[in-house]
Formats: C-alpha cells, structure tokens, sequence
C-alpha cells in the first residue's frame, strides 16, 4: 500500500476526528520509526508516551505472545495471574495499598472521580460530592472527564456536561477561592502535560497533601502521562514526598497495549466493594503480562537513566541556542519546549517530521518531548543534530 492510498482509506472509513501530521508510520524499532516508503524517522513521541520501552522490544512481545496463547482473555468474575501479579508489583513499588485496572486515562479518572465521591457519601452523605480541578488541566475525552478538565478551549459542543467540578489556580489561594462545603477531593497532574508541560510547585502540593488531609478530602493524582517512570521515578508523586489517595496511569503501563487504572491508599481500600465499579476489558490477561513486563525492564536502574536522559536532553537542546526555540521544563523524559514569538508549534513540528524527526505539540505554544524511556544516547544526538539542521539555517 502506497501512502496516498492509505490516506485516501482512511478519508473514506474513518471519523475525521484527528488533526494528523501528513506522515505514515510501518515499522519502528528502538525510538526509530519507519513509514511505507522506508523514511526513517528519530521518535520523540513513543505514542504520546505509550510506547514505554520503545518498538519492537523483544521481550515486551514475547511476554504477550506467551500469554496470549495460554489465555488471552476471561472476565473478572474468576481469578487469573498476570493482574494480581502486575497489582503486587505496582502496590509494592509505589507504596500504594490496591490497584484496579480498566482500559485508558480517561476510565482511571472516572474510576477515581467515583471513588472520591463514594468516600465521602460513606461518611457524609449526599451533598458533599465537589472536585476541585486545575485552570489548565486535562483529564480526559469523556463528557465526565471534560468536565474536571480545566481549559475552556475543550467545554463545547457536548453540553450539558456532569456537574460537580470547580476550576482552581494552582496556588493555596486559588484553592481556597472555590472550595466550599461540598468538596470532597481534589485531583491534580503534577506535571500539567496537554497544558504545555507545566511542573507543580513542590511546596503548594505539599500544602495541598496538608489541607486535604485536614479536611478529609481525598487527594487524587492523575498520573496518566507522568507515571510508569515517565518523568524518572515509577510515580511523579515520588519525587513530590507525598502519598496520595488515589494516583490514576494509563499510557505508558503496557508499553503500547491498551490499558489504564488506578492505586488506593489504605484508608481507600474498601471504599469501592462488590458491583460499584467493574471493567470488562480491565486487567486483560495480555495487557497484564506486557505491563508485568514493562515493570521489569524499567527497573531502578533504568528510572535513574531516564531522569538522566532527561537532562542530556534538555541540555542538548538549550546549548543549540536555536532562535526559533526558548528555554525547556520537565521532569524526565517528559519535556516542553518553548517556541519563540514569529513561530507556531505546528508549523515547527511538520519541519521537524519533514526531517526525520517526530514531536508532539501541547498548550498555547510548545514542542512536547515524550521518546520511549528506554531511547539511547546515539538516538538523542539524532534527534538534536536534525533540530540543529533544520532551525539552525
């Protein structure tokens, strides 16, 4: 199949629901990436942070092709190894007390979202069922999940949405400004990915951790972009010194399979018992075995070179003094970039894929940075030798 014709496919059988780059991807291995007619391409992307140990991992495939063979799926109505084995890991690894899993971001934080409020129904009852959200924040593409997103640019169309969300700063006087009576949790990204790469403050969420442990609101940490070593520990929240109630992954768990959930602290372990939430997908047998998987190869030893690659990066980018970009922000392997007034991110980005080179683009005017965690060295130097090419003219 030649490229025009798998756009022409696609224009006739797809929902035209995606803004995409005029490029084709095949094959890939390592953080490499090629397209029908053989281009390589150097992968800054991994599939908006899925693609954790990177393409064509040997061992992420054979653990799926094992399993896959031996069971590849049975409700959860009976028991079965891979998820209570991946739950382990991730309680063990993290601190956490309960895992459950579903199939994507935006199910973990509807599953957290249901959480908290049936935390404070158990307590309080009705009444009292308010999550207080970020200005800038991004949770997910369902009607629930856009309504604790807080950027006006994705409340349309799809009124009326769920009620129950109010929009904070993220400073202690934000918080205090629209918290009420009615507020049960409070749920945070501690690096503010779709918004354009935006860290928290370690000291307002530590002061946050503070205040809603002080009025038994629950804290919930979306970690669908940040966790499973994204940002150089297993959990972002790691590097923040608190334990939340709940912190919610999806993405980079199962190296690019489809799958999502979320970890409980213990006081939040028998709050959702028997029939108040469920996933048929979730805890898929195959999902469990590739993210079981995933979990080995990034051991601690890798986390730390991940934060490492992280800084090589950032550097690398900085000492290009290229005028077209401005200064960097991140933790790990998740990075922003600046784009500097005169240029547009898109317009940046489609040079940047011309050349061989994949980026994402986030918030108001950045090139976002999410490579497979386990890219090298030499697949870094390629990347940043083609954006010193290309906007180095």
């Amino acid at each position: 199949m030649t490229h025009e014709e798998l756009v022409k496919l696609d224009h006739q059988y797809t929902l035209q629901t995606y803004g995409r780059f005029d490029v084709d991807i095949d094959h890939g291995k390592g953080a490499r990436l090629w397209d029908l007619a053989g281009k390589e391409y150097v992968d800054f992307t991994a599939g908006i942070g899925t693609a954790s140990v990177g393409y064509g991992n040997e061992r992420w495939a054979k653990a799926i092709t094992d399993q896959a063979l031996k069971l590849g799926h049975i409700s959860n109505l009976f028991y079965n190894q891979p998820y209570a084995r991946l739950a382990q890991t991730l309680c063990q690894r993290s601190g956490m007390a309960g895992a459950f899993f579903g199939n994507s971001g935006a199910e973990s934080n509807e599953g957290a979202i249901k959480l908290a409020r049936k935390y404070s129904f158990d307590k309080y009852g009705k009444g009292r069922g308010t999550i207080l959200t970020l200005k800038n924040s991004f949770h997910g593409r369902t009607v629930t999940t856009l309504a604790a997103t807080g950027q006006d640019v994705f409340h349309n169309y799809f009124f009326p949405f769920t009620d129950g969300f109010r929009y904070a700063e993220p400073t202690m006087d934000g918080i205090s400004e629209v918290a009420g009576h009615d507020v049960c949790a409070v749920m945070l990204e501690l690096v503010q990915g779709e918004g354009g790469v935006f860290p928290m403050d370690k000291a307002f969420v530590h002061d946050l951790a503070v205040l809603c442990a002080e009025r038994d609101w629950l804290l919930l940490v979306d970690e669908v972009q940040t966790g499973v070593g994204r940002t150089g520990t297993l959990f972002c929240f790691q590097q923040y010194g608190i334990l939340p109630d709940a912190v919610t992954f999806a993405k980079g768990i199962a190296g690019g399979l489809p799958m999502g959930g979320f970890l409980v602290s213990e006081r939040c372990r028998g709050v959702l018992g028997p029939g108040t939430h469920a996933s048929t997908f979730g805890g898929n047998p195959v999902c469990a075995a590739a993210a079981l998987e995933v979990q080995e190869i990034l051991d601690d030893a890798a986390l730390e070179q991940v934060a490492e690659k992280g800084q090589y990066l950032r550097r690398g980018i900085e000492a290009l003094e290229l005028p077209c970009l401005g200064k960097t922000r991140g933790l790990g392997l998740m990075i922003g970039v600046e784009v500097a007034e005169g240029h547009t991110n898109k317009e940046l980005a489609a040079k940047l894929m011309d050349a061989g080179l994949l980026v994402l683009t986030a918030g108001h005017n950045v090139l976002r940075l999410l490579p497979p965690l386990t890219i090298t060295r030499e697949e870094i130097d390629e990347g940043l030798a083609i954006m010193a090419r290309v906007f180095g003219e």
